[in-house]
C-alpha cells in the first residue's frame, strides 16, 4: 500500500515538472495573433484577442504572427517600357497578414509571404511597366505643359517639345496595386500599397532622357522669356506713349507762358514808346549799331540811309576846339 502511494506521488511529482518545462501557459500580445498547431496540424482558428492562453505541453506548438502592417522591398528590376526604353524600377510595398490559418497553410511565414510576393509585385509591375511610355512613368502630371500654355495664353506649346502624358505615374501604381491585390488574398495577405521607390534609366537611355528634358526645359523658358518680352515692349510703349502726351502738355504749357511774357513785354515796351517816341528810337538804333557793327563788320550806305540819322545828328553837336 505504501509502495503504490509512494509510485503515485513520484508519478505526480514528474507530471508537474513536465507541465511546467512544457509551458503549458502563452500570452498573446496586443500586436499579435496566433495559430495553434498539433503534430503541424492547426487546432482551430486564429487566436487574435490579446490574453493568456493554454496549450498541451510537447504536443501542441504555438505559432505567432503580427497584426500590425509590414514592409516589403523589392529588388531593381530592369524593364522595358512600351516605348522600347528600357529602365530599372525599384518598388516597395506594404502588407498585413489579414487571414493567419489561410497565411500558415500557404507560405507559413513572413520569409515565405516575401517570396510570394516577390513573384506577384514583380510580375504587376513588370506588365504595367511594359503597357506605358516611360513619360507615363518619370513624370506625375502635365503641370508643366498647361502652365505654360496658361501663361502664354495660346497654343504655342508643341506635343514633341512638351510631351502630354496620358495617366502618369499615379495611374501606373493604381494598376500595380490592383493587378497584385487580386492574387494576395489567396495567401491570407492584405496587400495595402505599393509605390515606385526609385527609376534609373539604363546607359544607352539615360543621356536621351536628360536631352528630352533638357530640351523641354529650355523650350518652356523660352516661353516664358518670349512673353516677358512682349510685355516689356508693351509696357516700353505705354511708357514712350506717357512720355511724348506729359512732354506735348509741358511745351504747351511753356509756350502759353512764353506767349503771355511775350504779351506782357509787348504792351510794356508799347506804353515806353508812347510816352517818348524819340527816346525810344534812340535806344533802338543804339541798340541796332551794337548788333550790326561789332567784330569789326563793314557796312556800306548811302549818306541819306536813315540807319545813319543820329550819328549825323552827334557829328554835327560834338563842339570843335
Amino acid at each position: 500500500m505504501g509502495n503504490k502511494k509512494s509510485f503515485y506521488l513520484l508519478l505526480a511529482v514528474v507530471l508537474g515538472i513536465l507541465l511546467i518545462s512544457g509551458s503549458p501557459f502563452f500570452v498573446v500580445n496586443e500586436y499579435e495573433q496566433v495559430i495553434v498547431t498539433q503534430f503541424g496540424r492547426p487546432m482551430g482558428g486564429a487566436i487574435k484577442k490579446a490574453g493568456l492562453y493554454f496549450k498541451i505541453p510537447f504536443i501542441q506548438k504555438v505559432n505567432y504572427f503580427d497584426k500590425r502592417i509590414l514592409e516589403w522591398d523589392g529588388h531593381p528590376n530592369q524593364i522595358p517600357t512600351k516605348d522600347k526604353k528600357y529602365i530599372w524600377i525599384d518598388t516597395t510595398a506594404r502588407w498585413q497578414i489579414e487571414n493567419p490559418l489561410l497565411f500558415f497553410q500557404s507560405v507559413y511565414n513572413e520569409r515565405g509571404a516575401h517570396a510570394r510576393l516577390d513573384d506577384i509585385i514583380d510580375a504587376a509591375v513588370r506588365d504595367a511597366v511594359t503597357s506605358h511610355n516611360l513619360i507615363d512613368i518619370v513624370r506625375s502630371s502635365n503641370r508643366l505643359l498647361e502652365e505654360a500654355r496658361a501663361t502664354i495664353n495660346k497654343d504655342f506649346v508643341e506635343e514633341t517639345a512638351l510631351e502630354k502624358i496620358t495617366g502618369g505615374r499615379g495611374l501606373l501604381r493604381k494598376n500595380i496595386l490592383s493587378r497584385a491585390r487580386q492574387l494576395t488574398p489567396r495567401y491570407g495577405i492584405k496587400l495595402i500599397d505599393v509605390r515606385i521607390k526609385r527609376v534609373n534609366y539604363v546607359e544607352e537611355v539615360r543621356k536621351k532622357v536628360y536631352d528630352r528634358m533638357i530640351s523641354e526645359r529650355k523650350r518652356a523658358a523660352e516661353e516664358y522669356r518670349s512673353e516677358g518680352r512682349g510685355k516689356r515692349a508693351e509696357i516700353e510703349g505705354q511708357t514712350e506713349k506717357e512720355l511724348k502726351t506729359i512732354l506735348s502738355l509741358a511745351y504747351r504749357k511753356s509756350q502759353k507762358i512764353k506767349g503771355e511774357a511775350d504779351k506782357k513785354a509787348t504792351e510794356i515796351y508799347a506804353r515806353a514808346y508812347r510816352q517818348d517816341e524819340e527816346f525810344f528810337s534812340f535806344l533802338r538804333s543804339l541798340d541796332a549799331y551794337a548788333y550790326s557793327l561789332k567784330n569789326n563788320a563793314v557796312i556800306i550806305l548811302s549818306t541819306d540811309s536813315d540807319f545813319l540819322r543820329y550819328i549825323k545828328k552827334m557829328r554835327y553837336s560834338v563842339p570843335t576846339r
